[in-house]
C-alpha cells in the first residue's frame, strides 16, 4: 500500500459525510410496504360491503338503543372474521335518551308545519305542548340585548347563519340554557349546516345546571328564514311545539376492541378507531360508520398481506361519542397504567370524503414529531393524501392525549360532510367507494408504520406488570 493510499484512507475516515451512506428515511424504509398497502386498498371491496351492512341492515345506533347493541355484537364478530385477535367488548354505561313523538307548526300569521328534530338530551314539552310567540335572534349579543322583558314566555329562535361548525354549534349546545335564563319557554335552533333541502340536523345540547331546562329543537334553514321574514315584515309569529323526549336510566353498552399483536414490542400500542354510535336519524354512514370501517379494513388488509408490525396495532370502536363521550373515558380507565405504553392514537371522525392527509398534536418536541409524520406522509402523495399539519386528535382519544399520547386525525376535503351531518341524509349513498378506499389506504400506511418504525413519536416506558 503506498503512502498516498494511506493518506487517502485517513482522509476518508476523517470526513465520513462525503463517503458514508445517509441514514434511510421512513419513506425509504417503507416504500415497498406502503405500495402493497395502497395497491390492496384501492381495489378493496370489503370496506364498502361492511359499511353497507352496518348502515343498511343495522341502521342508526344511538346510545341505549337496540341498534347500537346489535352493531356492537356484529362488530366484534367481524373483527374476529377479519383476523384480529384479543377481541373484547369491555362494558360501558351510557346515557339513554329517547326522542319520542315530536312536531312543530306555525299557527300565526299562517298555518304551516315546521320540519324539525328535537335536540339530543332535550326535555319534553308539557303533554299539550307549548304555544308561544317566537323571538328570532342572530347572536347571543342580540338575545342579551332583548333581555327578559322581551324573551319572557316566548320561544327563542336562534337564526344563526353557518360560519363553520365550531363557531356555529355553540348556539345548539348552550343556546337553550342562555334563553331559559331570560325566561324563554322553548328554543328553536337553525340547523348547524351550510346547506339544506328541508333537512333538519340534530345534535346534543348541554344544559347549564343553574338554568331551567326547556325543550329545544332544530328546524331547517328554510323554516328558520321563513320565521325571520315573517317577523321582519311586522308579523307576530306564533308556534306550537310538542316533544315527548325523555332521559331514561343509563344503559349497558360496550366498546369493541381487536388487535394485531406486536411481533417485537407487543406491550407498546398504536390505537386506531372511531365511534360506533350515531344519532337516531339517518344511518350514521359518514358519522361515523365510515371511520370505524376505515380503521377495521385497514387492519384487515395488514393481516391479509401478512404484515407483522413491531408494536401492537389496536382497533377500537368507541361507544357514546355523540351524546356523552362515555366510551372514550371508559377506554382510558380500561387501559389504566398501560396508557404510558400507548405511543400514538389515530381517530377518524370527519367522514370519508377524499382524504388530504393527517393532523397531529402532541407534547414534547413537536417539530421532530411533525417531521417524522411528514416523512410517512410522503408515501401517501400517490393518493394526494400526504399533507401533514399540526392539529390532530378527537373526542374519543382526548383522554389519552391528556396523558401525553400523540393524537392524529384523518383530514379530508370536507366539502359536504356538514351537509349530511346529524341528519336523515347521512346514508351510504353519500360515500363514494373510491374515497373510502383512499381513506383505507391512508389509514393502513400511517397506522402500520407508526406501529413498526424503529423509534416512536413518544418514547414508551417498559410495560407495567
Amino acid at each position: 500500500m503506498t503512502r498516498h493510499a494511506l493518506r487517502w484512507i485517513a482522509a476518508a475516515a476523517l470526513a465520513p459525510s462525503f463517503y458514508a451512506q445517509p441514514a434511510a428515511t421512513l419513506a425509504d424504509q417503507y416504500r415497498e410496504t406502503a405500495t402493497k398497502l395502497i395497491d390492496a386498498s384501492l381495489i378493496d371491496q370489503g370496506g364498502m360491503e361492511k359499511l353497507s351492512y352496518l348502515c343498511d341492515r343495522i341502521g342508526n345506533r344511538l346510545s341505549g338503543s337496540p341498534g347500537l347493541e346489535k352493531a356492537i355484537a356484529w362488530a366484534a364478530a367481524q373483527m374476529k372474521a377479519d383476523g384480529l385477535v384479543n377481541v373484547a367488548t369491555p362494558p360501558v354505561k351510557v346515557p339513554h335518551w329517547v326522542r319520542g313523538n315530536e312536531s312543530a307548526v306555525i299557527l300565526e300569521p299562517v298555518a304551516r308545519p315546521l320540519t324539525m328534530l328535537g335536540l339530543g338530551g332535550s326535555v319534553a314539552t308539557p303533554k299539550k305542548g307549548v304555544t308561544a310567540e317566537v323571538v328570532p335572534v342572530s347572536s347571543f349579543e342580540e338575545l342579551d340585548k332583548k333581555g327578559r322583558e322581551i324573551v319572557q314566555g316566548k320561544i327563542v329562535l336562534f337564526n344563526v347563519p353557518y360560519e363553520g361548525y365550531g363557531r356555529t354549534v355553540q348556539y345548539r349546545a348552550s343556546g337553550p340554557s342562555r334563553a331559559a335564563l331570560l325566561g324563554a319557554v322553548a328554543v328553536l335552533v337553525r340547523s348547524v349546516t351550510p346547506i339544506s333541502l328541508q333537512s333538519p340536523h340534530t345534535g346534543a345540547l348541554e344544559y347549564n345546571p343553574g338554568a331551567p331546562r326547556i325543550p329545544a329543537a332544530a328546524v331547517t334553514i328554510e323554516d328558520a328564514t321563513l320565521i325571520q321574514r315573517l317577523t321582519d315584515a311586522g308579523n307576530t309569529v306564533k308556534v306550537h311545539l310538542e316533544m315527548e323526549a325523555q332521559m331514561l336510566p343509563d344503559a349497558d353498552s360496550a366498546n369493541v376492541i381487536g388487535e394485531i399483536p406486536g411481533s417485537e414490542k407487543p406491550e407498546e400500542v398504536v390505537v386506531i378507531g372511531g365511534h360506533i354510535d350515531s344519532w337516531d336519524v339517518g344511518a350514521g354512514a359518514q358519522d361515523d360508520g365510515s371511520g370505524i370501517i376505515t380503521t377495521l379494513e385497514a387492519a384487515h388488509l395488514i393481516v391479509k398481506l401478512g404484515l407483522h408490525p413491531r408494536r401492537t396495532l389496536r382497533v377500537v370502536f368507541w361507544t357514546n361519542e355523540e351524546n356523552g363521550g362515555a366510551g372514550g373515558l371508559a377506554y382510558r380507565e380500561w387501559v389504566g397504567d398501560q396508557v404510558g405504553n400507548h405511543v400514538a392514537a389515530i381517530e377518524m371522525d370527519g367522514g370519508a370524503e377524499k382524504p388530504t392527509g393527517f393532523g397531529i398534536s402532541g407534547r414534547g418536541d413537536s417539530q421532530t414529531m411533525l417531521g417524522k409524520v411528514r416523512d410517512i406522509g410522503k408515501l401517501l402523495e400517490r393518493i394526494d393524501a400526504g399533507s401533514i399539519q399540526s392539529g390532530g386528535g378527537g373526542a374519543d382519544i382526548a383522554p389519552l392525549m391528556k396523558d401525553g399520547v400523540p393524537g392524529l386525525a384523518v383530514r379530508t376535503v370536507g366539502t359536504h360532510y356538514f351537509d349530511w351531518h346529524h341528519s336523515r341524509a347521512d346514508t351510504v349513498d353519500k360515500i363514494k367507494p373510491e374515497d373510502l378506499r383512499a381513506n383505507i389506504a391512508a389509514m393502513a400506511v400511517m397506522a402500520f408504520i407508526l406501529a413498526d418504525m424503529p423509534d416512536t413519536l413518544r418514547p414508551a416506558p417498559a410495560a407495567t406488570k
